[in-house]
């Protein structure tokens, strides 16, 4: 059997061992990665081959998350973030950095090793933080955007870092090394610019050709290509492979390819990012941690308790509601892969000793591993601590079981209408929303709101899923929209499911899932508009409403006659055409029959 077979047969077969025993005990994917990594491992079975070279592949799967994170991120959303990115993303590193320094100074050790060490401890792991927001999905939540605006200003961090390490040698820097400075600075500013230029000049017009070869299997390649492309050119010139994928994919944001190219590269991604994982554990150097087993401890416990210190100071001020809090303290603490890069120079450079560099790395190491552990016992104590000091009223957890014929979820604007209309009705309603700041903004105005995940099943089952009669779906993700009709329709199939559709794709999606209470949020509200247009004119309003109605009914109609051909787009554009036509013939007899009424009148 050739090598690298066997190698894809054992990662492939730990991870689908542990990850589903993980899962099964409430640890999380994360978690069963690891334990798969070291069960493989050097100090384990020993059959995972080269662990480093390993690693280096699947830091790839970072690179394709920051892609798909960019993705999410229009360039507006981006601008508008640049103050948390620059302001406290600099709070977090600078701060953790001075008072990392100053301790490891304190207790006497070299202030270049405690440079070193604190420039590389400041870091935290992008892969973890941003993997456990998107497995919890708080993604979009206001902790879930200040952790990647912390790890953005990270990344761009990277260069400085890597460039002020070798600088800490004994003797001064020479001026060729000074020189040699300025003209990798300069060449990094070039390739960021031919980056964000060239890409909004050339990526569209170049997928829109591609595109046009109908072959999906390229149009993947392309994707690959182009993630591959600008990470290499950001690391050609010394800056982060996934701060580069990240420009990419917020320069696609707005275009028309965003979909397909996150349904083509999600797979890769999670793959790869798995991969990560288990190389993270494999590389824990169980050796050091037996020489200096009181010196690592202590040192992971040092600097995870250090940053958060930092990041709980930065919290008291940072607009991120209570709830939230342990989430963006806990992600942050931790160290990260960068880390591996700044300890790796500094020992090149001559900077520190190798035996120093393998304490910090198993440091650094251990404090990812735990990560998931940490995070689920904060979860217990803050949760317990809410409660029992009622700190604060945008928690709102369901702790016993609920009784009501409706559950909404996702509480926003039209979530709000479907409950205001109830409750006016004198009908009861369970309401869960994934926002705390929405949970706690509503409990003010009097709504009974609770914070939760809707997607996931025991907080369906408190909320009284399995009795109540109709499941009302307004959560504004479209994925995490569907992923919870997938989860009542297979778990709770009494209930009656009244859907939220953005647009006519995700009504087609709902609808092939068997839902048929589904209603396009603007529809209404831009035919309402249709119907004022009409008036103006010269309409009568009788006339106006009808005319909307039967355009109402008729995109209705074309939907479904649409829906079993997704996929297939010259059926589509033929059924679309045919629909228009026969559309204009039947407004065209009412326009015919109002006029001979007129007529005979």
């Amino acid at each position: 059997m050739p090598p690298w077979l066997a190698l894809g047969l054992v990662y492939l077969a730990a991870a689908v061992i542990a990850v589903p025993v993980a899962r099964l005990l409430g640890l999380g994917s994360i978690i069963g990665y690891l334990a798969a990594g070291i069960a493989i491992g050097p100090f384990g079975l020993d059959v995972a081959g080269d662990a480093q070279a390993m690693l280096h592949i699947a830091e790839f799967g970072v690179v394709l998350m920051l892609f798909l994170v960019g993705l999410e991120l229009e360039p507006r959303r981006l601008w508008a973030l640049r103050q948390p990115i620059f302001g406290w993303g600099s709070v977090q590193l600078a701060g953790s950095t001075a008072l990392l320094f100053g301790v490891g100074a304190l207790a006497g050790a070299p202030w270049r090793l405690a440079l070193v060490a604190a420039l590389g401890l400041a870091m935290s792991s992008t892969a973890i933080g941003l993997a456990v927001l998107a497995e919890r999905n708080l993604g979009a939540t206001t902790a879930g955007q200040g952790v990647l605006s912390v790890a953005l200003l990270q990344d761009i961090a990277a260069i400085p870092v890597l460039a002020v390490v070798p600088l800490l040698t004994f003797g001064a820097p020479h001026a060729s090394d000074a020189g040699s400075g300025w003209l990798a600075a300069v060449r990094a500013f070039a390739v960021i610019a031919a980056i964000v230029f060239g890409g909004r000049l050339l990526l569209r017009p170049a997928l829109r050709w591609i595109a046009r070869s109908d072959t999906p299997e390229i149009f993947t390649a392309a994707a690959l290509l182009l993630v591959v492309a600008t990470a290499a050119l950001m690391q050609s010139v010394g800056l982060s492979m996934a701060l580069g994928a990240f420009l990419a994919g917020v320069l696609l944001a707005e275009s028309e390819y965003r979909r397909e190219l996150e349904t083509d590269l999600e797979p890769f991604k999670g793959l790869l990012l798995g991969l990560f994982f288990i190389a993270v554990g494999i590389g824990i150097d169980f050796h050091v941690v037996r020489q200096h087993p009181g010196l690592i401890v202590l040192l992971v416990a040092g600097f995870l308790a250090l940053k958060a210190l930092v990041l709980w100071a930065m919290t008291r001020t940072m607009p991120i509601p209570l709830p939230e809090r342990p989430v963006f303290i806990v992600l942050l603490a931790q160290g990260g892969e960068f880390g591996f890069v700044v300890f790796q120079a500094a020992t090149q450079a001559g900077v520190i000793a190798g035996d120093a560099a393998s304490v910090l790395t198993a440091a650094v190491t251990l404090s990812m591993a735990v990560t998931p552990l940490l995070l689920r016992a904060a979860d217990r104590w803050w949760l317990q601590h809410l409660q029992a000091h009622r700190v604060d009223p945008s928690v709102h957890r369901l702790e016993s079981q609920q009784s009501a014929p409706v559950i909404i979820a996702g509480f926003g604007r039209y979530g709000q209408i479907v409950g205001r209309l109830l409750f006016a009705s004198g009908l009861t309603a369970t309401v869960l929303d994934h926002d705390a700041e929405q949970v706690e903004g509503t409990r003010r105005f009097g709504w009974k709101v609770f914070y939760g995940d809707a997607t996931r099943l025991d907080l369906l089952r408190t909320a009284g899923a399995a009795e109540a009669r109709v499941l009302v779906v307004a959560i504004d993700d479209m994925e995490q929209n569907l992923a919870l009709v997938d989860l009542a329709r297979e778990h709770f199939p009494q209930l009656t499911i009244v859907a939220r559709a953005r647009n006519a794709r995700h009504w087609t999606q709902l609808y092939k899932r068997g839902v048929r209470l589904i209603e396009r949020e603007t529809l209404d509200s831009a035919l309402m508009s249709a119907r004022s247009v009409l008036e103006a004119l010269g309409f009568e309003p009788h006339r106006a409403r009808t005319l909307a109605q039967r355009f109402r009914r008729h995109s209705i109609e074309q939907l479904i006659a649409m829906a079993p051909h997704v996929g297939d787009e010259a059926r589509l554009v033929a059924i679309s055409k045919d629909g228009r036509q026969q559309l204009e013939q039947l407004l065209a007899q009412e326009r015919e029959l109002a006029q001979r009424t007129r007529a005979r009148e």
